[in-house]
């Protein structure tokens, strides 16, 4: 797999708990997270106030902060694609 900044990774878990709530096996396996990996963010999103947890239906949800940041972010993912690694990574030794 690729390298994912931690940026991407905390807009495809609040894409996943977006839209009535997210457990967090839904949520690992939409932002392709182990389960210490998750733990890790989702106690960073909850401090910043970016996902909530429903303790009732054992659920995280995207919180307003959150949606906003989303809509930042894919914005941004719009306006500057990812860049795609380069063909000719190779290191040149006496110019071959």
């Amino acid at each position: 797999m690729k390298y994912r900044s931690r940026t991407e990774i905390v807009g495809l878990i609040l894409d996943a708990a977006n839209g009535g709530g997210a457990t967090k096996t839904k949520i690992m396996y939409k932002a392709f997270l182990s389960f210490a990996q998750l733990r890790e963010y989702l106690t960073m999103l909850q401090d910043n106030g970016l996902i909530e947890f429903e303790g009732g239906r054992q659920t995280y949800r995207t919180a307003e902060k959150g949606m906003k940041l989303l809509e930042i972010y894919e914005k941004m993912s719009e306006l500057v694609p990812p860049l795609a690694p380069t063909t000719d990574n190779r290191i040149r030794i006496g110019g071959y």
